[in-house]
């Protein structure tokens, strides 16, 4: 990608990730981060502990019914799992009262009881983190547009999920301080930010909603320069014309009748030169229309917030072709590497240790098919 300067996205799932880990590392006073790392370490040795005796959860399964807990299972922390630290510590404290019972009762196991610190520390972090995965979960689908979203999913984190509240403790606070700063650095850089503004300009749903205002005059010109580009033909190449021409008889015996030379007429000397000014006020008349057009398409009420932006373009296509082919090239784009990596596991099911000679063609045949049916 970058031998062919090619622009590329990085994964949302993996930056948000990044960004959580970042804020943790950064925690002052060192009491403070000590803290945090005691406090997700005594979860993890509790997890542990459940997930290594059946007698212990048998017990948590009584405990459970008695404390009118839901029934589920503890979850077990996995580093390359997105989120799955936050979902251990939501599960934990979500069975906290049965976990404590049951470890209470067990005199090996009374150490790993949790102290009324540590229940303040995991709650902190739960506060504070809770919220951001579920945007995770939604930026990782496949059938659906996701990188439009964004825009407004950064401008959410700005001004609601993450901006400080009354009754945030000191450590929730910090935590979400670090999240933004990272995040609006990384987001901050100019080749994104114009990739984003675009995929976010041609999404009816949001348009200019969630530009600032000083951007939005660049990227209507960024964008109707993009379909200047789109709407000028390439030019013809004369030694690929001269290349796919016919040859002649003398120079290929094989052929069974001469091939008769064309003349040319007089009037194909000046096929392709343009009379003085014409190709201007071309393509000036073309720029006209496209800026037109992106004005008709910024002056149509969108479709709810709610609604599949595919959709409406299809229906409306007809209306702006030219601004529906910036959507094409602009809303494919997907906000994570979800997909791929789905791919990857699917891949790893099927090439095993037991099947590991198969062809490269039946492995990708295999993978299409569990893909796809």
């Amino acid at each position: 990608m970058e031998l062919n300067e090619w622009q590329r996205l990085q994964c949302f799932g993996h930056r948000l990730q990044l960004a959580i880990e970042n804020a943790l590392k950064a925690l002052t006073p060192a009491s403070t981060k000590q803290a945090v790392e005691r406090a997700v370490g005594v979860c993890k040795k509790v997890v542990s502990a459940f997930s290594n005796s059946w007698k212990r959860k048998r017990d948590l399964a009584k405990a459970q019914a008695v404390l009118g807990l839901p029934p589920h299972q503890l979850i077990t922390e996995t580093p390359t799992r997105w989120g799955s630290r936050q979902q251990m510590i939501q599960r934990f404290l979500e069975q906290e009262k049965a976990l404590s019972q049951v470890l209470l009762a067990d005199k090996k196991a009374r150490n790993l009881v949790p102290s009324w610190q540590d229940m303040m520390v995991l709650e902190s972090m739960n506060k504070a983190l809770g919220p951001l995965f579920e945007f995770i979960d939604a930026l990782s689908g496949e059938k659906y547009v996701t990188v439009s979203f964004l825009k407004p999913v950064l401008h959410l984190f700005n001004n609601e999920i993450l901006s400080q509240k009354d009754g945030d403790t000191e450590l929730s606070k910090a935590i979400k301080e670090g999240i933004l700063k990272y995040l609006n650095e990384k987001y901050d850089d100019c080749t994104t930010n114009n990739l984003l503004d675009m995929a976010t300009f041609v999404d009816p749903r949001f348009k200019t909603a969630y530009m600032k205002e000083e951007r939005v005059e660049f990227i209507k010109m960024r964008a109707a320069a993009e379909l200047v580009d789109m709407a000028t033909p390439a030019p013809e190449n004369a030694e690929t014309a001269t290349f796919i021409s016919p040859p002649a008889a003398e120079d290929n015996p094989d052929l069974p009748y001469p091939t008769k030379k064309t003349k040319k007429s007089l009037g194909s000397y000046f096929k392709k030169a343009p009379a003085a000014g014409q190709g201007t006020s071309r393509s000036q008349s073309s720029r006209a229309s496209i800026e037109l057009e992106l004005s008709m398409y910024l002056q149509t009420p969108g479709p709810d917030s709610e609604a599949d932006p595919l959709v409406w373009w299809k229906q409306h296509e007809l209306n702006f072709p030219l601004v529906a082919r910036l959507a094409k090239k602009y809303l494919c784009i997907p906000a994570t590497s979800s997909s791929s990596e789905r791919a990857f596991s699917v891949s790893g099911n099927i090439v095993t240790c037991k099947r590991s000679c198969l062809k490269p063609n039946t492995v990708d045949q295999l993978v299409f098919l569990a893909l796809n049916l």
